[in-house]
């Protein structure tokens, strides 16, 4: 699986989630150029150094952003407020990309952590 499989994925989905999921994945390429672009778990997943690192998920109503981290949500449980979270990921609005900011400080948390 690859970054074409990942662009097949986003371009599959309907307006305006193809949109925001497109604005998302670019955003998270300005903040980690060296990402790997992969499919796992039936959706979009970006690995470091062979190990996974954050997700995207097109659902029917929502969209998920994944840190995979319960560490790296509850230490950003303040910049999440207003968001429907679970353990290790939260809903955002189809038509609402994440801001460069919040997806900053996710990012960040989750790499440190992964080294």
């Amino acid at each position: 699986m690859s970054e074409a499989d990942v662009t097949k994925y986003i371009n599959a989905q309907a307006e305006p989630k193809r949109s925001t999921l497109l604005a998302v994945r670019k955003t998270i390429l300005e903040i980690e150029p060296k990402f790997e672009q992969v499919i796992a778990w039936n959706s979009p997943q970006f690995k470091i150094n062979g190990k996974y690192a954050v997700g995207l998920c097109a659902f029917k109503n929502h969209l998920t952003f994944s840190p995979q981290s319960p560490e790296v949500m509850a230490s950003l449980e303040k910049e999440l407020t207003g968001y429907i979270t679970s353990k290790s990921s939260f809903q955002f609005d189809v038509d609402k990309p994440l801001p460069k900011g919040l997806l900053t400080k996710l990012i960040k948390a989750r790499l440190k952590e992964l080294k």
